[in-house]
């Protein structure tokens, strides 16, 4: 064995080429030992283009991602979530039985399938045999019935709790739910994409205490995140450590770590963003917007139905019963000027209750309607015309005040063309609010502007209906359903009528709208609710914003599109990645 070890081998020629190349002269081996190297780089870059050639680059995990929010995470539940805080960590941890995509129509999440009878009633869906919540635990139908159930309990006073009422739970078996409806309502698939909470987290906690839970800073979901850390100050939370979870029923997300900080304010936010304490942000506004992108900001826009406009109160200022003063005040303003001077040019053009866009689809025509659209010629052509509007109901310009005055011929008393606008105090509001009485001016009416805090103008002025004319903005969703915001009975608090609108043509379009059989048959019912509204002129519909939101260059598969809440922009993060690497194709079709 020792010989064997010793014995050296030798390729078959090897000792020719030896002594071929001790015959060489010197310039004759400089050549050989050229041509070989030739020959070397020659392969290697056949090879290597031809690796090039081959394969392709594939998303592949790390990462990291952080991104500031604003408010106080107070409830990461989707029953509970009010803030934009709450609402963002509740759309990265939980996840429904559907989810939306970037297109604006919905897919199956935690559900395998879904399917409704013939007549409407009943909505059964299957779920995923491999579907686990972050602790491990199966999801069944058991916690889909307990969800619905807290949503539907008043004590609690979920903000979801009007989708559901009148809906019962069935469990069928342990994959399987049934949701039986009292009447056929086309947008109740929307109801699906609700969070589901385990029941075995929140059993032992009581109805009266379920708001007041510290369960609900640091939860227990599915989605495709999972709370690794939190970071506090003086007990409230200030920082979300989110890790990527590999048992997600839509696949593990590339990038493992999402931070969430959060922030008081929009300024704050900014910032964070400037001092590179964040990367990425989202509902930023126009102002901001266009400074950032100077500084290098990459800045995503999604459409996300909003509808901001100004809702006469009628019942508390009475020279809002005239339409022609109605008319006249919404022909007066230019929507696109005051679209480049406060949005700057981040935003559409609305003449109705609906956006034009909704779900991706153009429903809506800005022809629509017998109203007089004020979305072509001059300004002094409006102001022209709104004057002509107003002294046809007998108002006259006061040449000393400018402003226009109408005499009772009966009473001898004169009224003036006076009243308050109230508008939350809020940036992008405020400048819409003094370009609006600007205008306003221009025409000669005298407007008040007043201003309050969100929290304070929802409270003391929206839910007793204590204003003249209101500065607003109203969420619309993807299946669109204008019940709440202008059919009669919704005219108090808790409805969300504030225009205070009555129509008992609009009021059985809108009951008609909710048991449309399909899509088609909604949007037909929805353009003529649109255009009927816009008849009576009981508000002026401004514009829709849109959505802007900030991410570092290094993210990529972010699919921009629609979204029905700010949260739904991370409906697709798992597919977003930040590293690569290159694998030959014929690998990734495996």
């Amino acid at each position: 064995m020792r010989n064997l070890l010793k014995k050296t081998f030798a390729l078959p020629g090897t000792a020719r080429l030896d002594n071929a190349l001790k015959n060489f002269t010197v310039g004759e081996a400089a050549l050989f030992y050229l041509f070989v190297a030739a020959m070397t780089l020659s392969t290697l870059l056949i090879f290597a283009e031809a690796n090039d050639t081959l394969s392709v680059t594939v998303p592949s995990s790390g990462g990291k991602i952080v991104e500031g929010t604003v408010g106080s995470p107070r409830f990461i539940n989707p029953l509970l979530a009010i803030s934009d805080a709450d609402r963002d960590i509740t759309a990265l941890t939980f996840s429904g039985l559907l989810r939306a995509t970037p297109f604006g129509e919905l897919t199956t999440d935690l559900a395998e399938k879904y399917e409704i009878s013939p007549d409407g009633l009943t909505y059964t869906v299957t779920l995923k045999e491999d579907a686990v919540f972050h602790d491990g635990k199966p999801i069944s139908a058991d916690d889909v019935i307990f969800t619905v159930g807290k949503a539907k309990d008043p004590s609690i006073k979920s903000p979801k709790r009007a989708e559901w009422e009148g809906v019962t739970a069935e469990k069928i078996s342990d994959k399987v739910v049934a949701f039986h409806l009292p009447r056929q309502y086309f947008p109740f698939v929307e109801n699906l994409t609700l969070g589901i909470i385990p029941k075995h987290f929140w059993t032992e906690v009581g109805t009266d205490e379920f708001s007041f839970s510290l369960k609900n800073i640091n939860p227990v979901g599915s989605g495709p995140y999972k709370i690794f850390k939190i970071e506090s100050n003086e007990g409230i939370p200030t920082s979300y450590e989110l890790h990527s979870f590999s048992k997600y029923v839509g696949g593990k997300p590339f990038i493992s770590t999402i931070i969430m900080n959060v922030y008081g304010s929009e300024s704050e936010l900014i910032a964070a963003w400037k001092a590179k304490a964040i990367e990425s942000m989202g509902g930023i506004s126009p102002q901001e917007t266009e400074e950032m992108k100077m500084l290098g900001a990459r800045v995503e826009t999604l459409n996300l139905p909003r509808v901001y406009g100004i809702f006469f109160n009628q019942n508390q200022a009475a020279i809002f019963i005239d339409k022609n003063v109605r008319d006249a005040l919404d022909k007066s303003i230019d929507k696109e000027a005051l679209i480049e001077d406060v949005l700057k040019g981040y935003g559409t053009v609305l003449t109705g209750p609906l956006p034009e866009d909704i779900k991706g689809q153009k429903i809506l025509t800005q022809t629509s309607g017998t109203s007089t659209p004020n979305t072509t010629g001059t300004t002094t052509d409006k102001m022209g015309e709104s004057r002509k509007l107003l002294e046809k109901s007998g108002w006259k310009l006061n040449e000393e005040t400018k402003i226009y005055e109408k005499t009772d011929k009966k009473t001898k008393t004169t009224q003036i063309l006076s009243f308050s606008l109230f508008a939350p105090n809020v940036p992008e509001l405020k400048d819409a609010a003094n370009f609006v009485i600007q205008s306003w001016k221009e025409l000669g009416a005298s407007v008040e502007l007043k201003l309050f805090e969100l929290s304070d103008l929802s409270q003391n002025i929206i839910r007793p209906r204590k204003y003249d004319a209101l500065l607003f903005g109203e969420v619309i969703g993807r299946n669109p359903d204008l019940f709440a915001f202008w059919h009669s009975s919704q005219r108090n608090d808790p409805g969300y009528n504030i225009a205070m609108y009555t129509n008992s043509k609009v009021d059985q379009m809108l009951n008609e709208a909710r048991i449309a059989k399909n899509q088609q048959e909604q949007e037909e019912i929805l353009r003529n609710i649109d255009s009927e509204i816009k008849k009576d002129t009981p508000a002026i519909f401004l514009y829709t914003p849109d959505y802007l939101y900030v991410l570092p260059p290094s993210i990529k598969g972010f699919s921009g599109g629609s979204i029905a809440s700010p949260g739904e922009r991370f409906a697709e993060i798992k597919d977003w990645f930040i590293e690569n690497e290159k694998v030959w194709e014929v690998f990734t079709k495996y």
